[in-house]
């Protein structure tokens, strides 16, 4: 068993737990493996756990804390799946100790955190049962994909809750504030033909990037009148296209997938979803939508209760704000005030060597063992 955080994050890794949906670069994939091996070593610090399955292969995990069931309750949360290993220049899976850092898909993001919170738990075992607020843990899946475990869990149990930090890698800062995002597929169709002859087609590409084009120019100068005084404004970003099948073929359908970044500004006035439809109307292009998955941004106030608190206990975090959302967003969607918190750096997280230096990880789990103890 890990005798430190270091250790207990290096066992973290070796468990792959990558996100099965699009590209993930490996079979070894889902969450249960992890969260099978998490179950007992929370379980021996007074826990009753629970692998809630989601989907096949894929439970969130839900273990709480040992000591009366009546006293108010918040849970440390973090993901359990990474993005894929597709690319990376290291063993995703090593998680070597080496440079002062330990390296690995989800270094960062976001088993570093889950270490800290976990080796916090482990600290303050003795106290666990007697704090006036009863800690959970939880770790959710599909927040790289879907984020299905977030909106489930908020769903069947976020009422028991007072509060949620949910582990990201924020350098320790108290991110309260995110944007959203809209992730749809614009469709194109038109006709094949030989390509000898393209007049007797009609060329999906061309109509879809023209109309792409438009987008570039004036759907996303639009956006820019929707502000946020810490997120700034909302963004739309073309990520993928593909369309036609041979070079000499007039190719009969494309597709673009979009990601379009929200503040709660555009989110009171409008439907991202139906400003894109307007937007599609208005200059009559000829697309189709579908594939739609729209995450809300989030927003708590600097000021509530529980953010003030922390805020006390640990005075050189800091209160910011962020481009990229989370679990935590649908949390407070469904009225679960939550925060993103963690060590390590963002910078890191997703990229070919992830890694999260063993300094930064140490002081993750000072800052939340020092929460709970100051919690009693």
């Amino acid at each position: 068993m890990p005798t430190s955080v270091v250790e207990l994050l290096q066992q973290l890794i070796r468990i792959p737990s990558v996100n099965p949906d699009g590209d993930p670069g490996t079979e070894h994939t889902c969450e249960a493996n992890l969260a099978a091996w998490i179950a007992p070593w929370i379980a021996k610090l007074g826990y009753t756990v629970t692998l809630d399955e989601i989907k096949p292969q894929r439970p969130n995990l839900i273990a709480r804390a040992p000591g009366p069931m009546d006293r108010p309750r918040i849970l440390l949360g973090p993901h359990l799946d990474t993005v894929g290993v597709g690319g990376m220049c290291i063993d995703p899976f090593s998680g070597d100790l080496r440079d002062g850092r330990v390296w690995g898909r989800g270094a960062s993001d976001t088993k570093g955190p889950m270490a800290a919170m976990l080796w916090a738990l482990h600290e303050c075992r003795d106290i666990l049962e007697t704090l006036p607020v009863a800690v959970d843990f939880v770790g959710f899946m599909a927040e790289e994909s879907g984020q299905w475990g977030s909106k489930d869990f908020a769903e069947q149990y976020g009422a028991d809750y007072e509060f949620a930090l949910v582990g990201e890698p924020t350098s320790l800062h108290l991110v309260h504030v995110t944007k959203g995002a809209l992730w749809a597929t614009l469709n194109a169709e038109g006709v094949a033909a030989h390509s000898s002859q393209p007049e007797r087609g009609d060329n999906a590409i061309l109509k879809l990037t023209r109309c792409l084009d438009l987008l570039d120019r004036e759907l996303r100068q639009r956006l820019t009148t929707f502000t946020h005084p810490i997120l700034g404004h909302a963004t739309l970003n073309v990520g993928v296209i593909s369309g036609g099948t041979r070079a000499n073929i007039v190719p009969a359908h494309a597709e673009a997938q979009i990601d379009i970044r929200t503040v709660p500004a555009l989110l009171a006035e409008h439907s991202t979803l139906r400003v894109v439809q307007a937007f599609l109307q208005e200059h009559d292009l000829p697309l189709t939508i579908s594939n739609v998955i729209e995450n809300p941004p989030m927003e708590v106030p600097a000021d509530h209760e529980w953010m003030s608190r922390i805020l006390q206990i640990h005075p050189s975090s800091k209160a910011v704000g962020a481009p990229w959302f989370s679990d935590a967003a649908h949390l407070n969607a469904a009225g679960l005030a939550s925060i993103c918190i963690g060590p390590g750096s963002i910078d890191q997280a997703h990229t070919k060597d992830e890694f999260i230096s063993v300094i930064d990880l140490e002081a993750g789990a000072a800052w939340f063992t020092a929460l709970l103890r100051a919690l009693a």
